[in-house]
């Protein structure tokens, strides 16, 4: 039995072309981010999905809604356990005004690996505990299913390290863009990859 698996990460926002952190705050998607959308939603336009699980962020939601449009009998259900990691104080920051405003606690968040956290955010640790029982719960409740997951970069990379056998701290060697697709197909024996950080084309500017 196969369980077909489309990771969607959602189109670009504003905080993502100015490089903020962005994860549980709301920025409107760019007019580019809004292309993205459209791109993808055509791109899976002949995919049959059975359930949509989507990050319950604003930009997560927005981009499920291009997907999903004008289709019948797709179940949506919103899960915390897909969004993105947290960032505490450092949300709405660039690096720079990161290492401006809180240089030490960087430096130490840098050095405790992926137990490393901003204040009042997540360690990436606590992400991948989530993220992976999201994984098993997504297989189980969803046996020979098609399963549209929209979500963040993030999960995406934690999931192929979960199948693939790689620590957490190796997420980062897995570039997801804005806007991307990555498809599993996942069987009793285990995982084979339709595709990794797949972009597709932009359609035209709309008059």
């Amino acid at each position: 039995m196969r369980t077909s698996i489309w990771f969607v990460r959602h189109s670009q926002t504003q905080f993502n072309l100015e490089r903020r952190y962005q994860s549980w705050s709301n920025s409107p998607l760019t007019a580019y981010g809004h292309r993205q959308s459209r791109a993808v939603a055509l791109r899976l336009r002949r995919i049959p999905f059975d359930v949509a699980l989507v990050s319950p962020a604003e930009r997560t939601q927005r981009t499920a809604q291009a997907i999903l449009a004008g289709r019948r009998g797709v179940t949506v259900r919103l899960d915390q356990n897909w969004a993105e990691l947290h960032h505490g104080r450092w949300e709405g920051l660039t690096y720079r005004e990161v290492l401006q405003q809180f240089p030490d606690e960087a430096r130490a968040r840098w050095s405790a690996g992926i137990n490393g956290r901003a204040e009042g955010g997540e360690s990436l640790a606590e992400v991948y505990a989530r993220v992976a029982a999201a994984w098993r719960a997504l297989l189980h409740d969803h046996p020979g299913g098609r399963i549209l997951v929209v979500t963040h970069a993030t999960p995406i990379q934690l999931v192929l390290c979960e199948c693939f056998g790689l620590a957490p701290g190796s997420h980062w060697h897995w570039r997801i863009d804005t806007g991307s697709l990555t498809s599993l197909d996942a069987y009793a024996a285990g995982v084979i990859v339709r595709m990794v950080n797949h972009v597709p084309p932009l359609p035209p500017v709309e008059a």
